[in-house]
């Protein structure tokens, strides 16, 4: 065979030398390239993580067993001989920025992997990588310099969990300062100043919130061939809203990192909530840097199970979902039931028609409503079965509202459906039963009696009660109002306005550990009605004008920016097929019941929206039995683009 001349650039040799030339064959695999390379370079050093990268056709040449033929390698190849691994500096969802060492020749997804090993988060896929949005000023960049937490000497490890000491991964426990970085990873950072806020980029609109969304990295294709280089910066952020198996003493930096998150969507206003909500959050934000400052090694202590009993206790719970057991059968078969009147209110777009009082029967996953409880025995005017529906709260405690929004799944969409009660106890006891109807069990079911504690002890919470225990902080004691809510309200209120009503709402709270705290301002983040929406502004074919289309762990909304409304529901356990034409960047999308939706994608590219439908549909494929294990390959099939496949 022909000898020809390859040039390889060495990056070890530094940026001014010449590249090196090699005499090869065709037929010599890249392996052979490497060794020729490192022998020529006569540099002694460990080369074990360093490969080849093929500059114009953008790929790296991973398989060394491949010849050069075989890749379609000629003399005018520019290859260049890297490590696969370099310094990243990333940005936290607590604002932070860390620099390590991580993979630029593997998947974003295989990447994001080992950067979740590295920093002790479970569940990696719920995250991923992407562009910050650029800042403005230069002089910040001197400021931003100083805040950098540098871990590069962390060595990569192939282990699938990182070896743990003193409740930490055993990297961080080498030296002071990299206990100082776990510290910042595993604690809560204390509310930011208020000027800190104000300076921070707040979406204006849904069209804004859609910006954000053209921003992530293909999970799919390296950091490299997306044109990240060394050094480059990107944000680590929770991507998918369905987070998985949340164990508190395991998941110290998840639950941490997860909090800063949904904490700084309330500030800067990603996420709408009500008055009555921000104060409650606000509320909360107090309590949990206060405890944190008093007890920091509260949600770092505990990593090894306690004792034996604890273990099995957690077991026989997870065990108590999953059985079925004859005794269950036989309580099916007497299934409790709940009788009351209830006002329900069915809004049609053109009707004004208010609340109506009706007899409401749930029994097993339906409601049947009737005129009165004397024609409860003949046909109800409609039975509605609340299996895979949304149930969503709507009630404001002070002003006596307990209104439970129903979301029924039909060909057309979704219908909606409000029942109002009358007071905490009745509100409790439906929503209880609608949520749990919703996962298709019935009043039966074990959780029925905890799901009903959960909501009171919510509604307590939202309470205000003036005169009541708790521990009440001191009329001196300042506290920073406007570091706790989002910027509208420094606008609306006087700082002295807020601390009452913060403090009205921290004594509620004030008896929680900083764990529950956590867990609590999560649940409650988790519960409002705009949670876990990302938008996409797309043009959905047929159509003149540019509409929003917003993607959710269970389905797909379209809204109109006219109005501002939801015009259509989609949802996911409906949908037969989806397609993209990548010539055209068009996603075809078939639902049962013969509906078909076809739209182009203007603010994202087509691969970032297939990628958060498919991405959602494995985060529901994943089942206790296989946790430990993640299906990459599925999460490729289900997200990857035509290179994928």
């Amino acid at each position: 065979m022909a000898v020809w001349d390859l040039s390889v650039t060495v990056e070890d040799l530094g940026a001014d030398a010449p590249p090196v030339t090699l005499s090869v064959t065709s037929d010599l695999h890249v392996g052979g390239v490497i060794l020729k390379l490192v022998e020529k370079t006569q540099i002694q050093q460990d080369w074990s993580d360093h490969a080849l990268w093929w500059e114009q056709k953008q790929k790296w040449l991973l398989r060394t067993a491949w010849a050069l033929e075989k890749y379609g390698i000629h003399a005018d190849a520019r290859l260049v001989f890297m490590p696969q691994h370099k310094p990243l500096k990333l940005g936290l969802p607590n604002g932070k920025t860390i620099r390590l060492l991580a993979s630029f020749s593997s998947p974003v997804f295989q990447t994001v992997t080992g950067i979740c090993r590295m920093l002790n988060i479970r569940h990696p896929e719920e995250l991923s990588l992407l562009r910050p949005i650029e800042e403005k000023r230069k002089k910040k960049e001197k400021d931003m310099s100083e805040e950098l937490y540098d871990i590069t000497m962390v060595p990569l490890s192939s282990a699938s969990r990182p070896c743990m000491y003193n409740g930490m991964p055993a990297h961080f426990a080498d030296s002071a300062d990299m206990e100082a970085v776990y510290k910042m990873l595993s604690m809560t950072q204390p509310p930011p100043a208020p000027e800190v806020v104000a300076k921070q980029y707040r979406p204006a609109s849904v069209v804004d919130k859609a910006h954000i969304n053209g921003r992530w990295l293909d999970s799919s294709r390296s950091l490299l061939q997306q044109g990240i280089q060394e050094n480059d910066r990107l944000w680590l952020r929770f991507k998918y809203y369905s987070f998985y198996d949340i164990e508190p003493k395991y998941d110290v930096v998840r639950l941490t990192q997860l909090y800063e998150q949904a904490r700084w969507a309330i500030l800067l206003e990603d996420i709408d909530c009500t008055e009555e909500e921000m104060m409650l959050f606000g509320a909360l934000q107090y309590h949990i840097s206060k405890v944190a400052q008093s007890e920091p090694q509260l949600l770092a202590s505990a990593a090894a199970m306690d004792d034996l009993d604890s273990a099995l206790q957690s077991l026989e719970v997870k065990l108590e979902g999953e059985s079925s057991s004859a005794s269950e059968m036989l309580d099916n078969m007497t299934a409790p039931e709940l009788n009351d009147y209830l006002k329900i209110f069915r809004p049609k777009r053109l009707t004004l028609k208010g609340y109506k009082l009706y007899w409401v029967k749930f029994k097993d996953t339906s409601i049947s409503y009737f005129k009165s409880k004397e024609e409860c025995f003949g046909e109800p005017i409609q039975q509605i079965n609340l299996k895979g529906c949304e149930v969503a709260p709507d009630v404001n405690v002070a002003a006596n509202k307990f209104l439970i929004r129903l979301l029924i799944p039909s060909p057309e969409g979704m219908n909606e459906v409000y029942l109002r009660c009358e007071d905490e106890q009745q509100y409790a006891q439906w929503m209880a039963a609608c949520r749990l109807a919703s996962k298709g069990k019935s009043l039966a079911d074990s959780s029925y009696q905890s799901e009903i504690q959960s909501i009171c002890s919510f509604l307590a919470m939202q309470k205000t009660n003036s005169g009541s225990h708790g521990k009440t902080p001191a009329a001196d004691e300042s506290i920073n109002t406007y570091s706790l809510v989002s910027p509208r309200y420094h606008k609306k209120y006087k700082a002295k306005q807020l601390t009452p009503r913060i403090l009205d709402a921290y004594q509620n709270v004030s008896l929680l550990t900083l764990t529950d705290a956590v867990m609590r301002f999560l649940q409650i983040w988790q519960s409002l009605p705009d949670f876990g929406l990302s938008y996409v502004v797309v043009r959905f074919k047929g159509s003149r004008k540019d509409e929003v289309l917003g993607i959710a762990p269970n389905k797909l909304i379209r809204i109109d920016l006219g109005v501002g409304d939801v015009v259509k529901t989609w949802r996911y356990n409906n949908m037969k097929q989806w397609n993209v034409n990548w010539d055209i960047k068009q996603m075809a999308i078939e639902f049962e019941g013969n509906v078909n939706i076809a739209f182009s994608c203007v603010t994202a590219d087509c691969k970032i929206v297939h990628e958060f439908i498919g991405g959602y549909i494995f985060m529901s494929t994943r089942s206790r039995e296989k946790s430990d294990t993640l299906n990459e390959e599925l999460f490729h099939k289900l997200t990857g683009g035509h290179e994928a496949l």
